[in-house]
C-alpha cells in the first residue's frame, strides 16, 4: 500500500503529522519510507500507522492537519506500508493493530494495551510508550526501509 502526503487518512486515534516538514513545491519528488510490519498475531481489523516529525505529537499523532498516515487491512502476519513524497527530516513511527476496528487503542484495567503496537527502531516500552528520541530516525537524501515488530502484552 502506498501513502502520499497531506490529508490522506485521518485516524480517530492516530492522526499522523508531518509537522516539521516544509511544504513542498509542485515539482517536489520526496523520499520513500517503506515499513515492513511483522509478527501480527492475526489478520483481524486494521493496522494504523502514523509517522511524525513532531516530538510533542508522538506517539498519538493527533491534532495536526498534515499527515503521513495509513490504515491497512492485514491479510497475513506481515504487511508493508510505504510513505511517499517524504521530506528530509527526523521522524518517528507509531503502529496500532486495531483488531476490532473501533478506531482506538483498547486497554485492560485502563492501562495495559489489549491490542498490538509497535514503534520505529523497535523503541523499548517500559511504563508507557517510548519517547520520540527513542523511536526517531533520520531521513536524509535517500529512501529508507525498515522493519517494525508488532508487540502484544495480552
Amino acid at each position: 500500500m502506498t501513502i502520499g502526503r497531506l490529508g490522506l487518512v485521518l485516524l480517530p486515534v492516530i492522526a499522523a503529522s508531518a509537522g516539521g516538514a516544509a511544504p513542498q513545491s509542485p515539482g517536489f519528488s520526496g523520499h520513500t519510507v517503506s515499513v515492513t510490519i511483522t509478527d501480527l498475531r492475526n489478520s483481524d481489523g486494521v493496522v494504523r500507522a502514523c509517522m511524525t516529525s513532531r516530538e510533542d505529537k508522538f506517539p498519538k499523532c493527533r491534532g495536526v492537519a498534515t499527515a503521513y498516515s495509513a490504515v491497512i487491512r492485514p491479510r497475513t502476519n506481515q504487511v508493508v506500508v510505504t510513505f511517499d513524497d517524504v521530506a528530509p527530516g527526523r521522524y518517528a513511527i507509531a503502529l496500532l493493530h486495531d483488531e476490532n476496528g473501533n478506531g482506538k487503542a483498547d486497554r485492560a484495567l485502563g492501562m495495559m494495551p489489549k491490542e498490538g503496537f509497535g514503534f520505529s527502531r523497535d523503541a523499548p516500552v517500559r511504563m508507557g510508550p517510548p519517547k520520540f528520541g527513542d523511536a526517531a530516525f533520520d531521513l536524509d537524501r535517500t529512501d529508507k526501509a525498515m522493519q517494525i515488530r508488532m508487540r502484544y502484552m495480552m
